[in-house]
C-alpha cells in the first residue's frame, strides 16, 4: 500500500453523493406547500345536454334581447341604451308590473337572450352579465320580502327559495358569439 503524504490526507472532499437525494425532498416540500391559484369564473349552472333537445317557441313578446357590439356598445330591444339603465329595464320587462303589452306576459316565460360580438370585451360581458343577474337578484329579493318579510337571502330555507325561483325564474339564453362584418 502505498503511504499517504501528509498533504493528501489533509484533503477534505465533498461527499456529494446525498445532494441528489436533498434536492429531490427540496422539490416535494415546496410542490406540497405551493398553493395553486385558481381563476374565478361566472357561476353558471348549463341545463343538462339532451342529444333531442326540443326548441321552444317563444313569443318575441317575452324575449328581452340584449346585444353587445364590437365597441361595447349595449343594444336592448332594438335602442342603444346605457349599461347603467339596464338592470332597471330588465327588471321592467320581466316583472311587467303596468302590464305593458310589449313586456313579457308574466315572470315565468320572460325570458333574456344575451348576444355578443366575439370582439366584446370580456369586461363589458362580465358588467352586462351582472347588471341582469342584479335585475334578478333585486326581484327574487321583492318577492321574498313581499312573500315572507325577509331578504331573499343563502339563509334562507330551501323551500321558500324554490317557491320564489318557479314565480320568477332565472333564464338567460347566450347565443353564439357572431362576428362583426366589417
Amino acid at each position: 500500500m502505498a503511504k499517504q503524504t501528509a498533504r493528501q490526507r489533509l484533503r477534505n472532499e465533498i461527499n456529494a453523493g446525498s445532494m441528489a437525494d436533498i434536492a429531490f425532498l427540496l422539490l416535494i416540500f415546496f410542490l406540497v406547500t405551493t398553493t395553486i391559484v385558481e381563476d374565478k369564473g361566472l357561476k353558471v349552472r348549463l341545463p343538462p345536454w339532451t342529444p333531442d333537445a326540443p326548441i321552444a317557441d317563444v313569443s318575441s313578446r317575452n324575449v328581452f334581447t340584449v346585444l353587445v357590439n364590437a365597441d361595447d356598445e349595449l343594444l336592448v330591444r332594438g335602442e342603444q341604451i346605457p349599461i347603467t339603465a339596464l338592470k332597471d329595464y330588465a327588471k321592467e320587462f320581466i316583472a311587467n308590473p303596468k302590464r305593458k303589452a310589449e313586456f313579457a306576459k308574466k315572470p315565468t316565460k320572460a325570458v333574456i337572450s344575451l348576444q355578443n360580438d366575439r370582439s366584446t370585451s370580456y369586461e363589458m360581458y362580465v358588467a352586462v352579465y351582472n347588471e341582469l343577474k342584479a335585475a334578478y337578484n333585486e326581484l327574487w329579493n321583492d318577492l321574498a320580502q313581499l312573500r315572507y318579510g325577509k331578504p331573499y337571502s343563502e339563509d334562507m330555507p330551501l323551500a321558500m327559495k324554490k317557491a320564489i325561483r318557479s314565480e320568477i325564474p332565472l333564464v338567460i339564453s347566450e347565443a353564439d358569439p357572431f362576428q362583426a362584418e366589417n
